[in-house]
């Protein structure tokens, strides 16, 4: 018994001593009491575009968004040996360094702290190699000679056929894969669409030429080092660059992003050298950020599963979606009404548990995206969804093998990884969603899920499969349509507009009945002007016009409606 009391002792002597080399702390509150803010302020601390988003969406501002309370950062401050890092408001949470161990005891003691543990070391030095082994990705040179519309490349990229508004050169196979030029070529290239891109660093996107249009037009709105602490993300890891180019890039004939016209925040939250927690607590800083700016995308081609210490790892059970701090915050990041799409993980030919979605991709709000070939060919590395967790991972796939990329130099490259995949969809999603503002963030993710060819029989490679969004577009242009008719028509079935009219107006009839529809135009006396009969079915809306009415003389007529079961009478008037 003596003898396993002292083992006990040792354990713990030698736990704490390995916990202590640990210098970021996470301190967990209990509540928000002291906070200087309140929710009928919300302008106090939300952008008017954040604010507008949320009234768009119809979403209600919770105590989530009130800032972390003052009082208790004063008290976190008050304590030697101790500097405030950051804080979420939206976990409630304060990331601390410090390697003072009594400082560590003392805040444990403060009655408002709900708990403390480490969570990383110090920023690790600068790592600005062209993909690391962490991000498991490689990229390649492509031959970069022009392509000509109608022409083939020397690339190998297919004939471009049709007429398209951009001259996508190399990157024209991954955009037809989708059929993201039917949204380009109706004007729809992300313009108003503002983007947040969470990443390692995006390493001379102050001189790349193919950033040009981006920079000289003034749609980079803002850049932010979350792990530095400092204004500038130019001179770190050049990952972020990568996925910012499949977007951004315009440079016609060589290398067109999905999103060209799009606006940008560039932040950094991964400490590339390393691989810790503390960078999951940078990332739901950020995004608080993005919200908080009326930000409408985040898009992050990270994932955290395995650390430098493994004690720190990610079973598989805990990548369930309601576990880690990354994933919670980019569930919370959706519920604010923005879209965050996710690169599902490069772990896919892992035989173990290690070849599931990593975090944030397993988050039940995070739109993950898989990897493909430009021929929609599964790419091998790209992680598997869950296994019976009862969702659908990962959401969809994209061109994730073989992507064009701008490289540091500004030139095409070709790249490998769900971290490229993720952005190209990003990218069409924006632009999808500048056609369609007036639809919530959710639904206009399922839009794209169900126009994907796999969405009646998912799996947990392909996820939903590869989106259309030519589909997807004329399912939300339905969509709007019957939305206006509903508005239209309120709780009634046939109404007439506009009334008064001039020279014409239009019926909207939702059928009541399946059946042959009459409808009569008459005078105050009852005498017949015109008159149309229309087979109708259940619940489908029909639209009938009655035209070349402008010799009518002014005054009241009447639409006089029968289906052999319902009667009904609506006056019009001609002015």
């Amino acid at each position: 018994m003596k003898r396993n009391y002292l083992l006990l002792i040792v354990l713990l002597i030698t736990f704490i001593s390995a916990k202590s080399q640990y210098s970021s702390h996470i301190i967990q509150l209990k509540d928000k009491k002291g906070t200087a803010y309140n929710l009928s302020n919300p302008s106090a601390y939300l952008s008017a575009k954040s604010i507008a988003r949320r009234t768009r969406q119809k979403i209600t501002i919770d105590s989530t968004d009130l800032p972390v309370s003052a009082v208790y950062l004063d008290s976190l401050r008050s304590v030697q040996n101790v500097t405030i890092v950051n804080t979420s408001k939206w976990l409630n949470q304060v990331l601390i360094r410090t390697t003072d161990v009594n400082a560590i005891s003392k805040i444990i003691s403060f009655p408002f702290v709900k708990s403390s543990g480490p969570i990383g070391l110090q920023v690790g030095p600068i790592d600005i190699t062209p993909i690391s082994n962490k991000f498991r990705e490689t990229i390649k040179p492509i031959d970069e000679t022009p392509i000509v519309f109608g022409k083939n490349g020397n690339s190998g990229t297919a004939e471009i056929s049709g007429t398209t508004t951009l001259n996508y050169g190399n990157s024209y196979n991954q955009i037809h894969l989708h059929e993201g030029e039917y949204l380009h070529n109706l004007g729809f290239t992300g313009a108003g669409i503002t983007i947040a891109i969470l990443d390692a660093g995006f390493f001379g996107y102050k001189t790349n030429s193919a950033m040009d249009s981006v920079r000289l037009q003034g749609r980079i709105v803002g850049e932010w080092d979350y792990v530095k602490n400092e204004q500038s993300v130019n001179e770190d890891h050049p990952h972020g660059l990568y996925c910012f180019s499949i977007i951004a890039a315009n440079k016609p004939g060589l290398i067109v992003g999905s999103a060209p016209h799009a606006a940008f925040y560039l932040l950094r939250t991964e400490d590339a050298p390393t691989e810790y927690p503390v960078e999951e607590q940078y990332w739901v800083v950020a995004a608080e950020f993005a919200d908080s700016a009326g930000v409408d995308m985040i898009t992050s081609s990270l994932g955290y599963s395995d650390f430098d210490d493994p004690s720190f790892n990610h079973s598989y059970a805990q990548r369930n979606g309601n576990t880690t701090i990354i994933t919670n915050g980019a569930d919370l990041a959706v519920r604010k009404g923005m879209i965050v799409t996710n690169s599902a993980g490069n772990s896919g030919g892992q035989t173990n548990d290690g070849k599931f979605v990593s975090c944030p991709a397993d988050g039940d709000s995070v739109f993950t995206i898989g990897a493909t070939t430009v021929t929609g060919t599964i790419a091998g590395f790209s992680s598997w969804g869950p296994n019976g967790a009862g969702k659908t991972k990962p959401n969809i796939v994209s061109v994730g093998q073989g992507t064009v990329l701008a490289n540091t130099s500004g030139n095409a490259s070709s790249g490998n990884g769900t971290s490229f995949s993720n952005p190209l969809a990003c990218g069409l999603i924006a632009c999808l969603w500048q056609a369609f503002p007036e639809f919530t963030n959710m639904e206009i993710t399922n839009a794209v899920e169900k126009s994907a060819h796999k969405y009646l029989t998912p799996d947990d490679r392909f996820g939903y499969g590869i989106p259309n969004f030519r589909k997807a577009y004329e399912s939300l242009s339905i969509e709007r349509e019957k939305r206006k008719v509903d508005s239209i028509l309120g709780d009634k079935w046939l109404k007439a507009y506009p009334n008064p009219f001039k020279e014409e107006f239009r019926l909207i009839l939702k059928a009541p009945k399946d059946g042959k529809a009459v409808f009569q135009l008459v005078d105050v006396m009852g005498r017949l002007v015109d008159a149309r009969s229309v087979e109708i079915t259940n619940q489908t809306v029909y639209f009938i016009e009655f035209t070349n009415l402008r010799r009518l003389a002014k005054g009241a007529y009447y639409i006089r409606y029968t289906d052999g079961k319902n009667k009904q009478t609506l006056k019009v008037l001609k002015q």
